[in-house]
């Protein structure tokens, strides 16, 4: 089962920074599930550097979410710099 949530929370959370995040950021839903689910452990890091608690819950969400729209950023970066 928690397989299954952690697929329902990463899609949620990449919808989220997709939605936040201006900019086209073409990527299907694979990639959209896979970018919340690595931006849920960036997110979880960087909640542990600054000392908050964001194991699940609302507070895992949003750490989620912010660590999927680092991940938009640094993706964008990389397609930048290879268009030129």
């Amino acid at each position: 089962m928690s397989f299954i949530w952690m697929i329902i929370v990463g899609l949620v959370a990449g919808l989220l920074a997709r939605a936040i995040k201006p900019g086209n950021d073409a990527m299907g839903w694979i990639m959209t599930i896979i970018l919340g689910i690595v931006g849920a452990m960036l997110g979880g890091f960087v909640a542990s550097l600054i000392g908050i608690n964001a194991d699940g819950g609302f507070t895992g969400l949003i750490f989620s979410v912010i660590g999927a729209i680092l991940l938009l950023f640094l993706y964008e970066m990389i397609m930048n710099r290879r268009r030129i």
